[in-house]
């Protein structure tokens, strides 16, 4: 068995920042379980709550200033308001300068006049200016180094939608728009004249999806792209579609595309576009395409119609010569391996240039110098940063970090061969990095990580062990640094499927604010996790609790074989999605090994499941088929089939706005719970989709999990203390 060992504050020696202090209850600042041996205190789940979340960077044309939001979370009314920074990086021991744009501000970039340009729902002046309207505009300000301020102006404003994103052409005279607007519309956000007697939704059965992720579907509206010239900044006219009035299908891509799907040619005379076709095969259908408009109007050019399956990432060379994009292979598969693939623009010629390299890669960009593409792709527990050469596919891991790379993201090449990037791990959130040639990356930022130093220091522990079918299978064990056992075991269940709880910081499912509570949070990267090639991703196909439970199994025994100080007897599984299945398959498969169970919108049964949630090709790829198509798969792995066997206590967790795992499989659980006599709970979020993503619902799910676990894992002596 292989093990690496890794402390959650790996670098201290950064500019320091003063900040206040976080803010902790009284319940927070009492000693969690009796835990002895600590010098600092442990980190709460307030903590968590109101940590500070820094943003992607965007970066002056000359490379010399980067401006980054810092979103914080009062700590009173836990209200979410971004602060901005403006930091010189062209040398060292700049400290960041906080600036004030007069109204809140999102999605901040510099345009090629090094304005900076951003969306904003606020108007300048009173906020009791009801005459109003609140949507979102477009605007821009003059920023200087110190600062100060110029403005804000009005860049873009249009009656009847919200923008939602924007991109800059290149030479700045130009921008591309998008929001929500109707599928038949000339203009962005046009005014349709249907009438409407009530406030039902008309669907068709032909019209793809109805409802998708969190929000039902408004008939006959998509995410669509307009063009608009820029004067004096300013739009004008009424811009161009780049779909050519086409019903293409939204772009951006629902739900979580944004503008890595939009990419203007260098010399700004088209603009490339992602888009899923919004018709009847919506659902069932991976099927993304890359599409070319010059922007006369004209129908654009779908330059990956060969492949059925997902193409996506657009990223024109500087010289404007090749397009290197990411694509899969196999039509109806949202985890296939994504290849780089590179096009000749003149030829139409194709490369898959990382055919031969067994990793996902994604976030593409180009070297400042057009001479290699860079990219992210997760490889066994890290997310490091690679250098691909455009002529041979040779692939370069690009080491930026000291020890563990951990997550890198927000890749943005600069001139002179510098890199910045976002950096965080299990024990430390984001914070921003620069990258000189081959040298070790500086940190540029202290949003957090000296705050994080204050509180009690956590150590994860990477293994490996032989799972199912004698496989290699990866772990990690995230506990307290100091504190002497017995420690409670947790096994941590990724959802995905096909995902990874990696070495990454997470604001929901975090090993660290758990193992501060007294725990050992173990978690196992089963088959069908990423990071560890094609093979073994596909190899949960069919066999949902099958492999992965074994794994699960095996790997919990290596866990507690490594780490003498964990008391298996005092063990929970938790997970959410493909995790809470496993939690609900547990309950009927592995019965008498844990005292708890906490399952998160969790599948509890594959038949209500597939009739019910939204993208169809997930399950059809996983179990072979629709449910009439594949029934006896469908039921193989089915949890409702063996609630006979249920008697380990369970908390339920659903949101109702989940329309990928609708908050009926939560109901159905609970009720299968109740009627067998098994101590539960149920928390049903009203306002919260997949996730918890508002701060006093963190806070309370929180509280929820730790008071479940505490009931049960805590021994008599404990509570006694």
């Amino acid at each position: 068995m292989t093990r690496r060992i890794i402390r959650s504050l790996a670098f201290a020696a950064i500019p320091a920042l003063v900040f206040a202090p976080l803010s902790a209850s009284a319940h927070d600042e009492a000693e969690p379980h009796g835990i002895q041996g600590l010098e600092r205190p442990p980190m709460t789940a307030r903590d968590l709550v109101t940590m500070p979340r820094l943003g992607g960077p965007t970066v002056t044309s000359d490379g010399r200033y980067a401006v980054y939001s810092v979103t914080r979370t009062d700590p009173e009314t836990y209200d979410r308001k971004p602060e901005h920074y403006i930091l010189d990086i062209a040398g060292q021991g700049s400290d960041p300068v906080r600036f004030d744009l007069g109204i809140r501000a999102s999605s901040l970039s510099f345009g090629p006049d090094n304005f900076l340009y951003f969306l904003s729902s606020d108007h300048i002046g009173s906020d009791d200016d009801e005459a109003v309207e609140r949507r979102s505009r477009l605007w821009r300000a003059a920023l200087e180094a110190d600062g100060n301020v110029t403005g804000p102006m009005l860049v873009a404003d249009i009656e009847g939608g919200d923008i939602a994103g924007f991109a800059l052409s290149p030479s700045g005279d130009a921008v591309a728009l998008w929001g929500e607007t109707g599928r038949d519309c000339a203009s962005l956000f046009c005014e349709q004249n249907a009438e409407q007697i009530g406030s039902g939704r008309l669907y068709e059965g032909d019209g793809g999806f109805y409802r998708h992720w969190d929000r039902w579907i408004e008939p006959g509206k998509l995410n669509r792209v307009f063009v608009f010239d820029l004067e004096d900044g300013t739009i004008t006219g009424d811009g161009v579609a780049a779909d050519g009035g086409q019903p293409i299908g939204n772009t951006p891509t629902m739900p979580f595309g944004g503008s890595e799907d939009i990419a203007w040619a260098p010399d700004g005379s088209g603009l490339y576009f992602v888009a899923r076709e919004a018709d009847a095969s919506e659902p069932t259908s991976t099927d993304l395409d890359i599409y070319w408009s010059n922007l006369s109007g004209a129908a654009p050019v779908n330059l990956t119609a060969d492949n059925p399956a997902y193409d996506a990432n657009p990223a024109p060379s500087p010289d404007g010569r090749s397009l290197a994009y990411v694509a899969m292979a196999r039509a109806g598969y949202e985890s296939d391996r994504t290849v780089i693939h590179l096009r000749d623009l003149a030829s139409g010629e194709v490369r898959a240039l990382t055919r031969d390299t067994d990793l996902s890669f994604h976030s593409l960009s180009w070297s400042a110098d057009g001479r290699h593409i860079l990219a992210t792709a997760a490889d066994v527990l890290d997310t490091p940063a690679f250098r691909i050469d455009p002529e041979t596919g040779a692939v370069t891991e690009l080491n930026l970090m000291a020890g563990a790379e951990a997550h890198i993201g927000n890749l943005t090449a600069l001139a002179g061969d510098r890199l910045l990037f976002t950096r965080d791990s299990i024990g430390v959130p984001s914070e921003l990095y620069l990258a000189h040639s081959s040298a070790t990356a500086r940190p540029l930022t202290d949003v957090v990580t000296s705050r994080m130093g204050e509180k009690a220091t956590t150590v994860t522990t990477r293994f490996s062990f032989a799972g199912a079918e004698g496989d290699t299978v990866w772990g990690q064990i995230t506990r307290l640094e100091n504190q002497e056992g017995p420690i409670p075991a947790i096994l941590y269940i990724h959802g995905g499927p096909q995902g990874s709880f990696r070495d990454g910081w997470s604001s929901r499912w975090n090993p660290r604010v758990l193992a501060s509570q007294g725990y050992a949070v173990i978690s196992v990267d089963f088959h069908g996790s990423a990071g560890y090639g094609q093979d073994f991703m596909d190899s949960i196909n069919r066999d949902w609790g099958g492999k992965p439970l074994v794994d699960l199994q095996l790997g919990l025994d290596a866990a507690l074989a490594l780490d003498s100080q964990i008391d298996g007897t005092r063990a929970c599984a938790m997970g959410a999605s493909y995790g809470g299945y496993m939690v609900n398959w547990i309950a009927g498969n592995w019965p008498d090994r844990f005292n708890c169970l906490v399952q998160h919108d969790g599948l509890f049964d594959m038949r209500s499941f597939y009739y019910s949630t939204e993208e169809l090709w997930f399950p059809r790829w996983d179990f072979g088929g629709s449910y009439s198509e594949a029934k006896e798969t469908y039921e193989r792995w089915n949890p409702v089939n063996y609630v006979e066997n249920w008697r380990t206590p369970m908390l339920v967790i659903a949101g109702e706005q989940d329309f990928r795992v609708p908050y009926t499989q939560g109901l159905q659980s609970f009720t299968a719970l109740q009627e067998r006599g098994v101590p539960s709970q149920l928390l049903v979020f009203p306002d919260e989709n997949h996730w918890v993503l508002g701060a006093k619902n963190s806070l309370q799910w929180h509280d929820t999990v730790f008071a479940w676990l505490d009931r049960w894992l805590t021994r008599e002596d404990d509570a006694g203390e």
